[in-house]
């Protein structure tokens, strides 16, 4: 697939915001007490941060998130799930709104945030299964991934 100049459509500012709320969710993703993989997660709406989420254990539980064969525990939260909850239980609304995540969204949190009205997820890791952002695309939601390191930012 051919890159597209993503300056067109949005121009050098939306795109600096997309690179800096991604390198927020980067720095977020530090608050996982996960071992294996550390993911973080920012709902942004009209240029304001309205929730947060990094992968994780449910409130309660121990902060451990792998047994002891290293494999992650399957009530382990992903942090486009943390994130998505927490503004379900507050008084904002995710609709029309983009999802700064560290690592792309696998089929369980896409559907998630389907649900929930986000339209764009940015992105800088690839999950190696890409089933969920199959279905983003299928369901019309905006994918953008961009690379801090190679300089890239691209429309998927």
């Amino acid at each position: 697939m051919a890159k597209k100049n993503l300056l067109r459509p949005y121009g050098e500012k939306q795109v600096t915001f997309d690179r800096r709320y991604l390198e927020m969710a980067l720095i977020w993703a530090q608050n996982s007490y996960c071992k294996r993989r550390q993911v973080g997660a920012l709902i942004v709406r009209e240029k304001m941060i309205i929730s947060d989420g990094y992968n994780g254990t449910p409130a309660g539980f121990e902060n451990i998130c792998e047994d002891e064969n290293n494999i992650t525990k399957p009530y382990v939260l992903h942090a486009e799930a943390n994130a998505i909850t927490k503004v379900a239980k507050s008084n904002n609304s995710s609709e029309g709104s983009t999802l700064y995540v560290t690592t792309s969204p696998c089929m369980e949190c896409a559907k998630l945030i389907i649900q929930s009205g986000i339209r764009r997820v940015v992105y800088c890791n690839r999950y190696h299964k890409t089933d969920g952002l199959e279905l983003l695309k299928r369901a019309g939601i905006e994918l953008v991934y961009i690379d801090p390191e190679k300089n890239i930012y691209e429309l998927q």
